[in-house]
């Protein structure tokens, strides 16, 4: 089965070609540094690390570009509000923004453009439009003439009629028409701008992602995405400069993940209903709020609370517990994994992974992908409880685990933790204690480790630890 993936664009599964074999170009709009990221922020974020992780799986070389907006009016007021520059609440944000990622498992994109880094790109951009009727100037701002372009609405289904009529559009005598967007704002008194042939300004929003994804991947992207929230304007917006200027589509595939809820409200900064990422990572590990977001599919919506959290919590120590269990038996093994695997094992090993791949290529439909992790789980478990099992059933149930979960990333390998090697010293050092009846200092590691997130059991082949 070849991968579909659901395109907003037609509003149908297609099968994903890319236009290069074997490589694949993928922008994501980033985020408007001027807060902490909350957990719905947070969920484009593991849903496209998700999609970029299979997409390499499948044997793809992914270019996966995500833009920071380190300047705008949020960032204007926030730099007023704790009294600094724009550059410095950048600095700050982008700083937690990396190191949440980091705590959500997220590996780096491949290029994080930043809007400050890329005037000259913008202001040529905008200078193109113009110079094709696109874009007009209007005291001191420009903006893009969207009667021009007549498959504006095509994305998103609307019409310039109803965008008029059902959609609250700013009323401005400087436009043409109301639905007209701004390219470039005129700086106002104190304001952070840049010098462009119609004066001191800066960027609107849409303008920018669109000349940041030409420049970085060129008039044609494979996969753009982003939240729903995004489809109408900014990346109807996004289509209509980039294709005015190209006569190309300005991605192949348009993905949009469905929004987080609390009760019956979207998440937003602006509602000031989030929960932060940063807090939500002092209570919960990674693999918890990456099987969180990823047991729903990602164009549906999805409603956090703690007790889904804490559900999300188990599930993982679910697997993580299999996982640990096997690895530890393969460990035992004194002629590691050698000799042939059982066959029914690896038949049903076969079967587990073929449908985690058949899952995943239907559109990405996670849920249905962890359902086979738990096959496994299954199979793993009944596996341990074989005293005849050989150490290369083991070896096997470890390769077929990591293929899976090198997708979704939900075991604690993952995440920054302290060092093996560190608790087998402490560990040997509490055998020795209570060799030596030294009843005080074996306590005083045991709480160490337990502080440390680490439990130990008996088992019948001696003492071992795995992570809480």
């Amino acid at each position: 089965m070849a991968l579909q993936i659901y395109n907003t664009m037609t509003r149908s599964k297609e099968q994903f070609v890319p236009q290069e074999p074997g490589k694949v170009k993928m922008y994501v709009c980033g985020p408007t540094v001027y807060g902490y990221m909350h957990i719905g922020n947070a969920r484009p974020i593991i849903v496209f690390d998700m999609v970029r992780n299979y997409l390499e799986q499948l044997g793809n070389e992914v270019r996966y570009v995500t833009n920071f907006t380190d300047v705008d009016d949020k960032l204007i007021r926030k730099a007023e509000e704790m009294n600094t520059t724009v550059a410095e609440v950048a600095e700050t944000f982008i700083a937690a923004y990396r190191e949440d990622l980091e705590g959500l498992g997220v590996k780096p994109a491949t290029l994080n453009p930043r809007v400050t880094e890329s005037m000259a790109l913008i202001i040529g951009f905008i200078k193109e439009l113009e110079e094709k009727g696109y874009a007009y100037e209007s005291g001191g701002d420009v903006y893009y003439r969207t009667s021009k372009f007549e498959d504006y609405g095509k994305l998103s289904r609307q019409n310039l009629d109803e965008l008029q009529f059902g959609i609250r559009v700013e009323v401005d005598s400087r436009k043409e028409k109301p639905e007209d967007f701004v390219l470039w704002k005129a700086a106002k008194p104190g304001e952070v701008h840049w010098s462009s042939p119609w004066g001191d300004g800066r960027p609107g929003w849409h303008i920018e992602c669109s000349a940041m994804a030409r420049e970085f991947l060129g008039d044609t992207i494979d996969i753009h995405g982003g939240g729903q929230d995004l489809q109408f304007p900014h990346h109807e917006c996004e289509c209509a400069q980039t294709e005015a200027l190209t006569g190309k589509p300005l991605s192949n595939y348009w993905m949009h993940n469905g929004f987080i809820n609390i009760g019956d409200e979207k998440m937003s900064k602006s509602l000031g209903n989030g929960w932060l990422v940063k807090d939500i990572r002092e209570r919960f590990k990674a693999g918890a709020i990456r099987y969180f977001m990823l047991s729903t599919h990602y164009r549906n919506p999805l409603n956090f609370s703690e007790e889904s959290m804490t559900s999300a919590e188990k599930s993982v120590e679910r697997i993580t517990l299999a996982e640990s269990n096997v690895k530890h038996r393969l460990e035992l093994a004194a002629d590691g994994a050698q000799g042939e695997v059982n066959s029914e094992i690896n038949d049903k090993l076969s079967a587990i992974v073929a449908n985690f791949h058949a899952r995943m290529q239907d559109d990405f439909n996670t849920p249905d992908a962890i359902t086979a992790m738990f096959d496994w789980v299954s199979l793993a478990n009944h596996t341990l409880a074989n005293n005849e099992a050989a150490p290369a059933d083991f070896a096997a149930l470890l390769q077929a685990f990591g293929e899976m979960n090198a997708v979704l990333r939900l075991t604690p390998e993952l995440e920054e933790e302290i060092a093996s090697e560190e608790v087998e010293r402490l560990i040997a050092e509490r055998v020795e204690a209570r060799k030596n009846k030294n009843w005080s200092r074996s306590d005083e590691i045991r709480d160490e480790l337990g502080r440390l997130g680490i439990l130990l059991e008996d088992t019948p082949q001696g003492m071992r630890w795995r992570r809480k």
